[in-house]
């Protein structure tokens, strides 16, 4: 994770699975719960109309059942290229971000890029602040054991059909 500008942050990731799978898994309502946020959490997918224009909203539920939602709006998607949607804590409405994802065919390997703008530097150090950096490595490490997960489970049906 880096600031390189101002108002951004910068996220690079490569992920052990071809370019299709890591974009299927980022794009899939039914895994979303699976991956995204911190492990002391459930993530409940309230909406996930993955087109341009349309909009997603995820609930992260704490163990002691509190709740927290966030939203955004897809602005572009170019699968299994690119993302580029809104991010919105509906604790702070009005502090939108606009994050730009990039899928990078290596072969056998996606390097995903998530570049975020925010309107402004306090907001861009304040998402630093709230823990961002832990959440978002732990998120990264979920989603690898979903593809992982997958990789098995295509492995082990390729094992009984031949």
């Amino acid at each position: 994770m880096t600031t390189p500008a101002e108002r951004e942050i910068h996220i690079e990731r490569v992920f052990d699975a071809p370019r299709d799978r890591v974009f299927a898994v980022y794009t899939d309502p039914q895994l979303i719960p699976e991956w995204w946020g911190p492990r002391s959490m459930t993530t409940r997918v309230d909406r996930m109309d993955v087109r341009p224009g349309g909009s997603w909203r995820f609930v992260a539920i704490g163990c002691d059942g509190a709740e927290t939602a966030f939203r955004g709006t897809y602005r572009e998607v170019t699968p299994p290229e690119r993302i580029v949607q809104t991010f919105e804590w509906e604790g702070m409405p009005g502090h939108v971000s606009v994050e730009t994802a990039t899928f990078e065919d290596l072969g056998d390997r996606t390097r995903v890029t998530t570049v975020s703008v925010f309107h402004t530097v306090q907001e861009r150090d304040g998402m630093l602040g709230s823990g961002m950096a832990s959440g978002v490595d732990e998120t990264y490490q979920r989603l690898d054991e979903v593809l992982a997960r997958q990789a098995a489970g295509r492995a082990a049906a390729a094992g009984q059909l031949a």
